[in-house]
């Protein structure tokens, strides 16, 4: 499969052809990060192409929204204490300073992370892991997606 889905992430999961998608949510998609160098990293996309910002969505659209974003993050924080003993803690973020559509990240956190960038944001991270092929979503996270998937279906 071609990477054409990335210029078009909500359409091509509208589509069935966003392949990260690991659920579908009331108002949104989850999915698994492009990078995985903090496993279990996630993002809630919404599921309307056209809202770029929180403030977009009508109220009650808006509290499903970050509904689904609790959950997801409940998903990531419950299957990533389980794999990982090291794990401490889920950041969830809304930034869309980069990319112009409504999406919210869920970062797992882990006491192994080097010390200088464990209470930093996720951003401060050196730009080599976010390119770097080891840290690249494949086949060795199916584990990893099929068990953030199967909590979501045991949270709802």
């Amino acid at each position: 499969m071609t990477d054409l889905w990335r210029a078009d992430r909500i359409g091509a999961a509208l589509r069935g052809e966003n392949p990260t998608v690991l659920r579908r949510l009331d108002a949104g998609f989850a999915v698994i990060g492009d990078v995985q160098f903090l496993p279990g990293y996630s993002v809630l996309l919404a599921d309307e192409p056209g809202v770029r910002r929180l403030s977009d969505l009508p109220k009650a659209r808006r509290m499903s929204f970050l509904s689904d974003m609790d959950l997801l993050g409940e998903a990531v924080e419950r299957v990533c204490r389980r794999l990982d003993p090291d794990f401490r803690r889920v950041n969830l973020e809304i930034l869309g300073n980069r990319d112009p559509f409504l999406h919210a990240h869920v970062w797992p956190r882990f006491d192994w992370e080097p010390v200088e960038l464990r209470g930093v944001p996720v951003w401060l991270y050196p730009r080599e892991r976010w390119s770097d092929e080891r840290f690249r979503l494949g086949p060795r996270h199916d584990v990893l997606r099929e068990s953030i998937g199967a909590e979501l279906d045991r949270l709802r």
